[in-house]
């Protein structure tokens, strides 16, 4: 396996909420579970300390890092002006494909599956981004979606229920609206409810996770 192959499954495994922020990450565990050289892990590990989402701290190892509150904004400002293009222009859109993924978010909501609910809320915010075609967003949307589950993570341990449970209402008026072709109408949706969320992100947020040896 090459490095840009390990690179790309450590940051879905970020993205997945498998790791948490300060976590420390035992180097020669995940080769061996990843079947890799510990080279070429070391390879991937440089790449994500440059993206931002390990960080290695001289004679202690590699950590998972810790967004702050800024990095957690400027994620879902950028956000907000890629999915909005994307939902309004985007060629490959799959209204169906969004629509399970609001169906799958409403029933762990329902059974009070938090993790559930941010991973679907993510494969619902990756199909928008998908719609655009470009292989590049995608990994890019990738990254910022990695960097968002750490976000979350930090969000989640005051207030999860609230944090999310409004915003999945959203996506479902989201869908209505593309299913009657208005395509405007979601995509202004879509750009008010990532604004709104950025901006109540200080009520929110918690900067107790500490690197953990």
């Amino acid at each position: 396996m090459r490095s840009t192959e390990v690179t790309s499954d450590i940051r879905r495994a970020i993205a997945s909420g498998r790791f948490t922020p300060g976590e420390k990450l035992n180097e020669l565990a995940l080769a061996k579970q990843l079947e890799v050289s510990r080279n070429t892990l070391r390879e991937s590990f440089a790449t994500l300390c440059a993206q931002g989402l390990l960080e290695r701290i001289p004679n202690r190892g590699v950590f998972i890092a810790s967004p702050t509150l800024e990095e957690a904004r400027d994620f879902y400002t950028a956000r907000a002006h890629v999915e909005t293009a994307a939902l309004m222009w985007g060629e490959h859109l799959d209204v169906a494909e969004l629509e399970g993924y609001v169906s799958q978010a409403e029933r762990c909501l329902r059974i009070g599956d938090d993790f559930g609910v941010a991973t679907e809320s993510q494969n619902f915010h990756r199909a928008v981004v998908r719609a655009s075609g470009s292989e590049q967003l995608d990994e890019a949307m990738d990254e910022i979606l990695a960097k968002m589950r750490l976000s979350i993570i930090v969000i989640s341990k005051t207030k999860v229920d609230e944090f999310q449970a409004p915003y999945v209402s959203e996506y479902r008026r989201i869908v209505d609206l593309l299913e009657k072709g208005d395509r405007a109408a979601a995509a202004e949706l879509l750009r008010d409810t990532l604004i709104r969320t950025r901006d109540c992100l200080d009520e929110s947020y918690t900067s107790d996770f500490q690197l953990r040896a």
